[in-house]
């Protein structure tokens, strides 16, 4: 049986929504404080994804300064609908949702709609689309009368899709399966004339897990599912591969099969540090409802390929690899790897800034020098918009280096390569000079919003090779001078300082470029003349597919 490897979009990608229009599927996750926001996907097979665009590519009303990276763009949903397509999603602050807002497309490639605000309480947005027509919107938020259940519900308005408005009574429709457990991320189906309300519960770490509800009424009353849960790991023990799976969405394929897009976690020794990744479940309809991973009983690493994705596979094709290592059907698009020169006048789309845009700052240089970096005051250890500019670890071993060139004109004054969980939580490795005016590389650790100097190694000059190397242990940094090309270690970091369970939040790492001169003013700028990730075989890889 042809079979594809999980996770389909590797590194940060967290709480995925995906919907059908056609022959087209098109999937969104959180982006939280990076910008721009909700990056969206489309696939033919649901294996083998590309990125079309970000839905929030411009800036808007919905202000990212300020926030803790995991606070931001939550979890959106992504529908179509009598050839208009709808994002919901929420802005949140401080862990709490404060704006629930919807956008639309007539292409799903853009442009988008500005933002619309919607009279929403909670986070988790979702769109469901009856058979009349109507459109219901559904979220999660604390519950507004104590029950037997969890302390929180899952509520229900109609979204009038003139006015993008809410409108007629809230609809309290469920407060989860297990008592005690927060209740979110709703998504409502409809089959043989009933609905399917199906949620997360235990949170999205350790006891993560997909619960459910039906009625017969869009409306309710929803009776609890007593399967539940129907598809966890928590059960599973540290052994298991992928931990912390739901957060589910459903789509039906034009040949009658159904698949989940999940979100999930592959640990090392108990720490992640590539964040929460997109898997892709089979799902079979039994007389009670969904069956998830029917066969397995769980997420698999290697999965059997949905059928729209057979077609064309001959006897002992090998169906690609989903970590974007190997060509062929199901090899990651999304995953970008190799050299960027930098010489094109617009970005690829695998770059994110923090909180903003930084155009003004990061831009190509017009006589083809790299990309400058002009230098901002605000650090990578603030919440406001440094000059940033990052992509997804999206392996655990890989290897990341930059030819870049700096003049610095004061210690304070530093640029090059940062691996960047949040503001206080990363490493960098900088070019800067010393007291003296002297050139000098400088390797640092931020842990727990403190940072501590690991190295420093004077320079002859400000232009050299920066390097850094992942595997299941440590961060390696080294740098290489062009003129001797001799390669120098400047110290490792541990892998799991940057991990999400020693940081907290929501998201994985990024490895990118910087400038900053650290609350002072100053107009220099750096040029990075390359950047180039590449990713190596991982010890937990399991064999390659073959049909």
């Amino acid at each position: 049986m042809p079979t594809f490897r999980n996770p389909v979009l590797p590194g940060c990608y967290p709480d995925p929504s995906i919907c059908r229009a056609g022959e087209d599927f098109y999937l969104v996750t959180s982006s939280f404080a990076y910008f721009p926001g909700i990056p969206l996907f489309h696939s033919r097979d649901l294996v083998s994804w590309r990125q079309l665009t970000h839905v929030l590519d411009r800036p808007s009303p919905l202000s990212l300064e300020g926030l803790d990276v995991s606070d931001g763009i939550w979890a959106p949903t992504i529908r179509h609908h009598d050839g208009t397509f709808y994002v919901v999603s929420t802005l949140a602050r401080n862990r709490q949702g404060s704006v629930t807002f919807v956008v639309t497309a007539d292409d799903p490639a853009g442009p988008w709609s500005d933002p619309v605000p919607l009279e929403a309480e909670g986070i988790d947005p979702s769109l469901f689309f009856d058979d009349d027509g109507r459109c219901w919107f559904t979220a999660c938020r604390d519950a507004r009368q104590p029950t037997g259940g969890g302390p929180g519900e899952l509520w229900m308005r109609e979204l009038d899709l003139d006015r993008l408005k809410l409108v007629g009574p809230t609809h309290v429709l469920w407060h989860g399966a297990v008592r005690g457990a927060w209740v979110e991320a709703p998504h409502l189906y409809k089959r043989d004339g009933v609905y399917y309300l199906i949620a997360a519960e235990g949170g999205t770490e350790s006891n993560h897990s997909v619960t459910a509800a039906r009625s017969s009424a869009i409306t309710g009353p929803y009776v609890t599912d007593p399967r539940s849960p129907l598809l966890t790991h928590r059960h599973r023990g540290s052994a298991e591969p992928v931990q912390n799976v739901g957060h589910v969405d459903l789509v039906d394929t034009p040949d009658g099969e159904t698949w989940a897009v999940a979100l999930g976690v592959r640990p090392i020794e108990g720490t992640h540090t590539l964040g929460r990744e997109v898997f892709l479940v089979p799902v079979a309809w039994g007389a009670h409802g969904p069956v998830f991973a029917p066969e397995a009983g769980g997420v698999r690493l290697s999965e059997r390929l949905p059928s729209i994705a057979t077609a064309g596979l001959g006897d002992g094709a090998s169906a690609g690899s989903g970590d974007g290592a190997s060509a062929g059907l199901g090899d990651c698009a999304a995953v970008v790897a190799g050299r960027v020169r930098f010489d094109a006048p617009v970005l690829g789309l695998e770059w994110n800034s923090l909180r903003g845009p930084v155009d003004d700052r990061v831009r190509p240089s017009a006589d083809g020098g790299g990309l400058g970096l002009v230098l901002a005051a605000e650090s990578l250890a603030s919440t406001g918009v440094p000059t940033f500019l990052g992509r997804r670890q999206q392996h655990v071993r890989f290897d990341a280096r930059t030819h870049i060139s700096f003049s610095a004109a004061h210690p304070a004054e530093e640029a090059g390569l940062a691996v960047f969980q949040n503001q206080d939580h990363h490493a960098t490795l900088a070019l800067t000079v010393d007291d003296g005016g002297r050139s000098q590389v400088v390797l640092t650790v931020r842990q727990a919003g403190t940072s501590t100097r690991l190295a420093s190694l004077p320079l002859a000059t400000g232009d050299v090779v920066l390097a850094v190397e992942g595997d299941e242990a440590r961060y390696a940094f080294r740098l290489r001078e062009p003129d001797t090309g001799q390669w120098i270690s400047l110290g490792d970091v541990e892998r799991s300082c940057l991990s999400t369970e020693r940081a907290g939040g929501f998201v994985g790492v990024y490895l990118g470029l910087y400038a900053t001169s650290n609350g002072r003013s100053a107009s220099g700028r750096a040029y990075a003349h390359w950047f180039d990730y590449q990713p190596h075989a991982e010890q937990t890889s399991v064999p390659r597919t073959t049909g």
